[in-house]
């Protein structure tokens, strides 16, 4: 199973980009995003932004991880 976490890019260096989400701040390759900005929501694997998102999609992922790890905690 592969997963991919929605973050927001928050600086960019040339192909590297710093990109938060949910308290984690995460170095990450921005080779396969076109014309990459800071602000922009992203799907981020492996280290690389794979895909970039609207920031509702984003926002609406963002809060189902926080559920899944909420319920991971409760147990």
């Amino acid at each position: 199973m592969c997963l991919a976490v929605p973050m927001r890019i928050e600086e960019i260096d040339g192909k590297e980009a710093i990109a938060a989400s949910m308290g984690i701040s995460r170095k990450v390759r921005i080779d396969f995003i076109e014309a990459p900005a800071v602000g922009d929501y992203v799907i981020v694997h492996a280290g690389f932004a794979i895909e970039k998102l609207p920031e509702e999609e984003a926002l609406e992922d963002i809060s189902m991880w926080e559920e899944v790890q909420s319920a991971a905690e409760e147990r």
